[in-house]
């Protein structure tokens, strides 16, 4: 009988991002060193380009690939993922005290509809680089919520929310929300089709992550479409199982 690889995660942990689509990692990601160096990246590209340009901010800082393709994520992802897995995307995230805004319910996997043929099997891992709390907009999951990932969208006040659209009130039951609260250089994962949001950071205190998106290779990824044309990816591990250009390969 084969032995199921869990990597960083235990068997229950496996299992409950399987039936809820998410898990909260609550040890340190990295060692105290490398997160200190990874912070400092942040920091210094938050200074250079705001808190409104920092998506994909590996395409044109490479220092961030060191943490990227590291054994030290690469074996938190792949019990959920699999063996083979292709570096998707990442972002800094940072909501400024007290004028942070709102982040909308919705499915990262609505937004990169026609981009990836399997929505099924790409994981986010959140990694907190603040304290991350309910009053500085925590990220708030709707646990088991990630059979679809296509739900229906409607309009919102963008002045007032970090996206202009979310998924429709009504859809979403707000009372089995569960927020994601984090120390500094611990983590949480979810499965792109996920019911997620966040509420405004109310608090005094900065609320900052970087996120670090992988898909497994057996997905495809849409040359022609318009966001994919300029988009890059790597191989973290693995073999590539499909059509796809690497970077690295």
């Amino acid at each position: 009988m084969a032995t199921t690889h869990t990597g960083r995660l235990t068997g229950e942990q496996v299992t409950n991002y399987q039936c809820y689509g998410y898990v909260l990692f609550h040890q340190p990601v990295f060692e105290p060193e490398a997160f200190a160096r990874l912070k400092a990246i942040f920091e210094e590209d938050l200074a250079r380009d705001g808190d409104h340009d920092l998506d994909h901010i590996h395409f044109r800082d490479s220092r961030l690939l060191e943490f990227l393709l590291s054994d030290t994520v690469l074996d938190l992802v792949e019990p959920v993922v699999g063996p083979n897995i292709g570096l998707w995307s990442s972002a800094f995230i940072s909501k400024a005290a007290r004028t942070g805004k709102a982040t909308p319910w919705h499915e990262d996997s609505a937004y990169w509809q026609g981009r990836v043929s399997d929505m099924a099997g790409i994981c986010t891992v959140w990694l907190a680089l603040d304290e991350v709390t309910a009053e500085n907009g925590g990220m708030k999951v709707i646990p088991g919520s990630h059979a679809n990932g296509f739900s229906e969208y409607e309009a919102v006040d963008s002045s007032k929310h970090i996206f202009g659209s979310q998924i429709k009130a009504e859809l979403v039951d707000e009372d089995q929300a569960v927020c994601l609260t984090l120390q500094p250089n611990e983590c949480s994962l979810h499965e792109a089709r996920i019911i997620h949001g966040a509420g405004p950071n109310t608090s005094d205190t900065r609320r900052a992550g970087y996120t670090m998106r992988y898909f497994p290779t057996t997905a495809t990824v849409n040359r022609d479409h318009p966001d994919n044309r300029t988009h890059k990816l790597w191989l973290a591990r693995g073999h590539s199982l499909a059509d796809n250009r690497y970077e690295n390969a």
